[in-house]
């Protein structure tokens, strides 16, 4: 592996990360930031038991993309029955609800700082047998370390818009010792692929991850309770949301309630700890999932404000407005929805899944909806189980790339 002047940088400047890790983590921890119990992770201290047999290891930074992971690792599973999987990620969010999915034979840690007494005392300890990184989140000492010890590496479903790799290439010899390292790397549009191109990497276009990955878990206990306190009633919902995507479905849910007062609107924000402010934009006495409330009959909103629950929510839905698409955070996944026979609306800013909902749109498998008319237009209209049919048919199309992607890794583990 070459070893460029920034890389050689960053491997020295690594050196004094622990001088500071500490202090730092404790500040994160104190705003709620860093795990009450295993924020020590970060520090590669009270790891989990390594298993028994070839372990594979695979990072994603947050929520989103560790959730993506599962159909891959659960393919590479009925593959090779021998495998066992760790996956690290680095936010709270992520380790929760990754707790509530967890594919066969795997278990989650944090990711240590990336210092060379963590990330040996990390990689001592697991001994992956291959390591797969998810999308974008390259740390170099790793990388670096990985190489030294001859561990195959990957980078899968990479994700690069434009303003992504102008960031990069201030970095760019950097990035191309980086990539330069990996046995395979895939990305998830032509237009990712092209910009790693220009970064030095030899990518294969194999798209995302997450039209893939299994259905979220739910308590079946709450949703037997809630389909039978909602029976006969329209229910949508608008999540992940934030504030403008709450605000135009709360105005759209007054107008659908001018053609079926009947019908629940779920707000299940992306950050449940808004919980006081949306209850206070509403104006009303909303019951809280936090607060062990769910509605009753005659309720018009309902709030889940808790993490890990939009299994619940989109088993519930017939339609789902995507969150994050009424503003610059620009999209939520919408594949968690479409697999759940839940019909997909979103607005017009989906930068971050840009590919997933021009595909899902061209496929008449979701629809884009611009103002609170509209979306009540839809809801009330006879399109809604046609959307959520022909969004099947993207999932099992991409489900066939994710069984391809899983067998390349499982080639690169044998020849290790």
């Amino acid at each position: 592996m070459r070893r460029g002047a920034v890389l050689r940088l960053y491997l020295l400047v690594s050196h004094l990360f622990p001088l500071f890790a500490s202090a730092v983590l404790r500040r994160r921890l104190a705003k709620g930031k860093e795990h009450a119990t295993r924020w020590v992770e970060k520090k590669a201290q009270d790891l989990a038991p390594r298993p028994d047999g070839p372990l594979v290891w695979l990072h994603a930074v947050g929520l989103g993309e560790v959730l993506s992971l599962r159909g891959l690792i659960a393919r590479m599973a009925a593959s090779r029955p021998d495998l066992s999987f760790l996956v690290t990620s680095t936010t709270v969010a992520s380790a929760d609800v990754f707790a509530k999915n967890l594919p066969p034979r795997t278990r989650h840690q944090f990711l240590p700082i990336d210092a060379p007494a963590y990330r040996t005392r990390f990689l001592e300890h697991f001994r992956p047998d291959l390591c797969v990184w998810a999308e974008q989140d390259l740390w170099p000492g790793f990388v670096t370390a990985l190489n030294r010890r001859g561990i195959p590496q990957a980078v899968v479903a990479a994700r690069m818009n434009t303003r992504s790799f102008q960031s990069h290439q201030k970095a760019a010899g950097l990035y191309r010792d980086l990539y330069a390292a990996m046995a395979m790397v895939t990305a998830q549009d032509d237009a990712t692929a092209a910009h790693l191109r220009q970064l030095g990497a030899a990518p294969i276009t194999t798209g995302s991850l997450k039209p893939a990955a299994p259905v979220l878990t739910h308590d079946p206990e709450v949703l037997d309770q809630l389909q039978n306190v909602l029976r006969d009633r329209f229910v949508w919902a608008v999540a992940p949301s934030h504030a403008e995507d709450e605000e135009i479905a709360v105005a759209a849910h007054q107008r659908l309630k001018q053609s079926d007062p009947s019908a629940l609107l779920i707000i299940a924000p992306r950050f449940p700890d808004r919980r006081d402010e949306i209850a206070a934009a509403l104006n009303e006495d909303v019951r809280q999932r936090s607060r062990g409330q769910l509605p009753s009959r005659e309720d018009s909103v309902w709030l889940c404000d808790t993490f890990g629950e939009l299994g619940l929510v989109y088993r519930l839905a017939q339609a789902v407005l995507i969150g994050g698409t009424f503003n610059t955070i620009e999209g939520h996944n919408p594949w968690e929805a479409a697999a759940l026979n839940c019909a997909v609306l979103h607005g017009p800013h989906t930068a971050n899944f840009a590919n997933d909902f021009v595909r899902l749109d061209q496929a008449d498998a979701a629809l884009m909806v611009t103002d609170d008319a509209r979306i009540a237009t839809v809801l009330a209209g006879p399109d809604l189980q046609q959307l959520a049919q022909n969004a099947f048919a993207c999932i099992e199309t991409a489900s066939v790339q994710t069984d391809k992607l899983a067998d390349d890794l499982v080639k690169l583990l044998d020849k290790a």
